[in-house]
């Protein structure tokens, strides 16, 4: 053991590249998207640093072309589950024991490679596979991701350094244990950082991972233990698991040395992996961690002295980023009346404006919906929509799958506050607006916090700071991230830690330190310098 004490560097975020006409990253984003599309490539399982393959395969496609396959993967049997588990635990002692230290380098080395040698294969890989305009590819796979290694590696030695009081003789020390057994980690389509991180900050902390993740996402995901190979990862402390949900959780689930879960995805999968953590909790080892991310049906709330034309890009931005595909994305807003018809026709105005269509052609704000399934379910809402006394679509409603999944921003104006698509999540491009009188301001917010179980992002917009204040005291459990005049989108590592509570998840604030003590299981020790040599106490002395 080296005798100093090491500190991180304190990291900054990642500078955003604009992909501008001209510009050196345009061109070479250009040469990796026609690179990557050249070629149909074959994913195997990555169990133990080894390729594994089993001839089960499954398909990643372009949802924007959805005849355009980019790769054939190899899907885990029962056989290749067992040994994913076994590689893991032959790995954890040995990660478990690694210096700190020289686990960070690993990841901010990684942190390097994706800033560069790396950079352009994530974000073309997101690009094609999950249909991400080049600027949220960026913001996503690139910079977020390289946030994510860097503070963590940070808030690593924050949670190292924190250490107790000592009284006189006595020396108190607390040691961060990595957990007992291997964490399952099982990561969602529509953000590749979310992807990275979920396996990698247990990881850090000197856990052992089994990572499955979505299966319309397992593309980026392959290039990414990629990148952990090159970062000098050493085998098995991650590994790759491919296949549906159902086929890898439950085994996986009721294994006796399961340490923890770290998930994003829907509500009612993480709801049935808690359940089944309830069922098994006699057989495990010690008490699994559960982290989980889930889903939001994210608002937007304004106040009559609400800037319009801040209000208006909020929306459009909020709402129809990447196609609505956010857990965070803003999917319901209520207006005051006195403001309504002149956002009305700016807003329509605005939406009508957007450009969609392939991810190669920089023009388009919005792409394509990620499959047939996500696609089926939204136009369901929007043909809900369509056929109800409730509500009437005013701006969008086309839809066509015809070489991808698209579908046009809607917008659907209600006057029921407990409308369908007011409560339940869509995760697609499909805003409800409900209008409001002025005078039931008050009153209003008290609905928005009651209206869903939802508890993710919120927002308020108005210039009159005691109709912000009112609004962040009523609606202070209905968002884990809550701004003002400002869209619910776009949280950033180190500035506003991500999560939710209520049916959005747990709420342990991915891309903090209050994420990565989850993986941590501390042992205090104790060490007396001259021990007692007499069981007497003076207060047994006689009088």
């Amino acid at each position: 053991m080296p005798n100093s004490k090491f500190v991180v560097p304190v990291p900054t975020n990642e500078p955003i590249l604009s992909y501008s006409s001209g510009s050196k990253e345009r061109k070479l984003i250009r040469e990796k998207l026609a690179e990557l599309k050249s070629e149909v490539i074959e994913i195997p399982l990555i169990i133990g640093g080894k390729e594994i393959k089993t001839g089960d395969m499954g398909e990643c496609r372009c949802p924007h072309n959805h005849k355009h396959v980019l790769a054939k993967y190899h899907q885990a049997g029962d056989k290749e589950i067992a040994l994913t588990i076994e590689s893991a635990l032959k790995a954890q002692k040995s990660w478990a024991k690694m210096p700190w230290e020289a686990r960070t380098s690993i990841f901010l080395r990684a942190a390097e490679l994706l800033s560069t040698k790396y950079r352009m294969l994530l974000n073309a890989s997101t690009m094609l596979c999950q249909s991400k305009n080049v600027f949220q590819a960026e913001i996503d796979s690139a910079c977020e991701l390289i946030d994510f290694f860097r503070f963590n590696s940070y808030y690593a030695q924050q949670i190292y350094e924190q250490q107790p009081n000592s009284a006189k003789g006595i020396w108190n020390r607390i040691e961060h244990r990595p957990l007992e057994g291997f964490v399952f980690a099982v990561t969602p389509f529509n953000f590749t950082s979310i992807a990275g991180n979920l396996p990698t900050a247990p990881a850090l902390m000197g856990n052992v991972v089994l990572w499955k993740p979505a299966s319309s996402a397992v593309y980026p995901a392959y290039f990414l233990m990629k990148l952990f190979k090159e970062a000098g990862l050493p085998d098995g402390v991650i590994n790759l698991v491919l296949g549906s949900g159902a086929k890898i959780g439950n085994p996986i689930l009721k294994n006796p040395n399961l340490a923890g879960i770290h998930f994003t995805g829907s509500t009612s999968t993480f709801q049935s992996m808690w359940r089944t953590v309830g069922e098994n909790i006699r057989n495990y080892h010690t008490y699994p961690r559960i982290v989980g991310e889930t889903g939001g049906k994210d608002f937007i709330f304004v106040h009559s002295s609400a800037d319009i034309d801040s209000l208006n890009t909020a929306i459009v931005r909020g709402a129809f980023e990447y196609q609505g595909q956010k857990c965070s994305a803003a999917s319901r807003a209520y207006i005051p009346e006195s403001i309504w018809e002149k956002l009305r026709a700016k807003l329509i105005s605005t939406t009508q404006e957007l450009k969609m269509g392939d991810v190669e052609d920089f023009s388009n704000f919005v792409n394509a919906i990620i499959d047939r399934n996500a696609y089926n379910d939204i136009v369901s809402y929007i043909e809900f929509a369509k056929q109800t006394k409730d509500a009437e679509i005013i701006c969008g409603g086309k839809y066509s799958d015809k070489r991808g999944y698209f579908i046009e921003p809607t917008i659907i104006l209600t006057t029921n506050p407990k409308f369908k698509t007011i409560q339940e999540e869509i995760f697609g491009p499909v805003f409800t607006v409900y209008v409001y009188p002025d005078e039931q301001y008050e009153g209003t917010l008290h609905l928005c916090d009651e209206t869903s179980p939802y508890a993710l992002t919120g927002s308020i917009f108005a210039k009159d700071r005691e109709a912000i204040v009112k609004a962040t005291e009523i609606l202070t459990n209905s968002a884990g991230n809550f701004y003002i005049n400002d869209k619910p989108t776009g949280a950033v590592v180190g500035q506003q830690p991500f999560g939710g509570s209520r049916a959005s998840g747990t709420n342990d604030k991915a891309g903090s330190i209050l994420n990565l003590l989850r993986w941590v299981s501390p042992r205090t020790i104790k060490e007396t310098f001259v021990p007692p040599t007499d069981y007497r106490y003076p207060f047994m002395e006689e009088d």
